[in-house]
Order: structure tokens, then sequence, then C-alpha cells
């Protein structure tokens, strides 16, 4: 990727984006504005914004051009309250508005997974398991999550979360609401990318992705965010079949930039008993 290409992506995921297309989804008869006559684009428009978040014109347009890195979080929490932003898009527009201030925590040159959490993932016996690193890489897995899977199976490179999703050309057949997963997939990616807005190895993955696939390019542009934390999966395993997995995410204590992935199958259902038999399946296959 060339380094223009790497700018452009960092331009666009920058705080001007974001609020336009914010702007975009509000309409003015929901904040008490006249709704009639032509307008030249969706939504509100930006003086409309800045008068409702009782801020100048002026500085609002100085804010969604990238030129207000002083911005205080009263005039923030006030547009996050004129957009009807949640909690993870506030803490996001706070990141990206503000991309000099995100601090930096030192880490080692690779993403690296305590010795104790890996003996925690191999006494989750009933339940798929895996690590989390920065831009969704898999870090560390269980077998059931192998089998599951096929973390084992894949280069380094590849195991990624957002890699599997767009460019494994069986993603498509394994996850029947292919599209809720882009969707969730790539609103948690860009969370990451708010996060950590000068990554270069981010910018590389996003340019990658953007190139290869055309829904991801449009999910990207659409500046969703979200949270991790807990939902359900439906899979289609080529052994075990149709499977419904709600789980959890667990930030791991001490890392921040880590999270623990756990597949909870309801007790007694059909997919707690396929995935015990997925999993003596794999270890008679082993």
């Amino acid at each position: 990727m060339t380094k223009d290409r790497v700018s452009e992506l960092d331009d666009r995921g920058g705080v001007g984006d974001f609020l336009r297309s914010r702007r975009a989804r509000i309409q003015p008869e929901e904040v008490g504005l006249p709704g009639h006559g032509r307008r030249r684009v969706p939504g509100l428009r930006r003086e409309e914004v800045a008068q409702l978040a009782g801020v100048s014109v002026d500085y609002y347009i100085r804010l969604e051009q990238g030129r207000g890195p002083s911005v205080s979080d009263s005039v923030l929490d006030a547009i996050a309250r004129v957009l009807r932003l949640d909690d993870t898009e506030t803490a996001y527009l706070r990141s990206v508005a503000r991309p000099d201030s995100v601090p930096r925590r030192r880490r080692p040159a690779g993403q690296q997974v305590r010795p104790g959490l890996k003996l925690l993932l191999a006494t989750i016996e009933k339940a798929p398991a895996f690590v989390l690193g920065r831009r969704m890489d898999v870090l560390a897995w269980n077998a059931l999550a192998d089998a599951l899977i096929g973390f084992s199976a894949m280069a380094p490179e590849e195991r990624n979360m957002p890699r599997q999703v767009f460019l494994n050309p069986d993603a498509r057949a394994l996850y029947p609401e292919w599209h809720a997963v882009a969707a969730e997939t790539v609103a948690f990616l860009r969370l990451d990318a708010g996060l950590h807005p000068k990554d270069p190895r981010l910018a590389t993955l996003v340019g990658e992705l953007s190139l290869a696939d055309e829904d991801f390019r449009r999910l990207w542009a659409d500046h969703q965010v979200k949270e991790k934390t807990y939902g359900a999966k439906r899979v289609t395993h080529p052994v075990a079949g149709e499977l419904s997995l709600p789980y959890e995410t667990l930030t791991v204590s001490g890392d921040p930039d880590q999270s623990l992935v756990v597949y909870t199958p309801e007790p007694g259902s059909v997919t707690e008993e396929r995935l015990r038999l997925l999993g003596s399946w794999a270890a008679t296959t082993a």
C-alpha cells in the first residue's frame, strides 16, 4: 500500500466524516426544526448542529474540518446530545476529535497472551473460546474454538476476524446471517481505529479489505461504531451443522487491548450437544 493510500484512509476515518454521517441520520423534525423546503444534504445542516449545541457555526465547521484539537468535553458532549450519540459513539467522537490526546500505551513488539490466560482457555472445555487483540487479531484459542473455526490451520496473518469475514470464500456459508456479522465486525474495527488513530498496520488492513470487498468499503464508509460486549451468532459448520451461539466478551485485566470471547450455548440445547460431538470428532481426527 502506498503512503498516499494510507493517508487517504486516515482522512476518511477522521472526525469530519463521522460527524457528517451522524448528521445525516437526524431529521430536522426530530429536534424541533422545520423540515419543509429543499435540502442539499440529508439530515441536519452544520449550522443547525452548531445552533442546537450552543457553539458558533465557525467553531463547529473547524471541528468538522479537524481543526479543533482543543475542543472541550462539554462541547463534544453537547454535540453528542444533538446527534443522539450513544456512550460508545460519544467516546469515539472524543478520540477522533482529539487524536493527539489518546494515551499511548507502551506495548511489546508482538501481542503477547499471558501464560495464565492460555491455561484458562484450556480449562474451558464445553465452550469455544479465544482471545482477540488489536485489529481483531486472534491471539489464542481453545480446542473447541479450533474445531469450530479452524484457527490452527490458518497462516498467522490470516488469524484476524475481519480477514476471515471478508476474504475467506467460505465465510458466507459459515455465517447464515453474514451481513449482520460483517456489520458488527466493521463497527468494532472502527472503534479500534478511534482508539489507535495512527496505527499503520490498521490502515494497511483497512486498505486491503477496501480494495478486495465492496461490502467492506460500504460498511466502513457508514461510520458505525459498536462495542463487542455480548450477542449471538448463527454458524453452519460443515461437520456439526447449524449452531446457535450466544457469546460474551470480557476485557482482559492488565491489557485493555485484549478480550476473551466465549461462546455460551444454552445448557441442554441442540447446539450444546452438537458442540460436544464436534469436540469428540476433532479429538478423534487429531
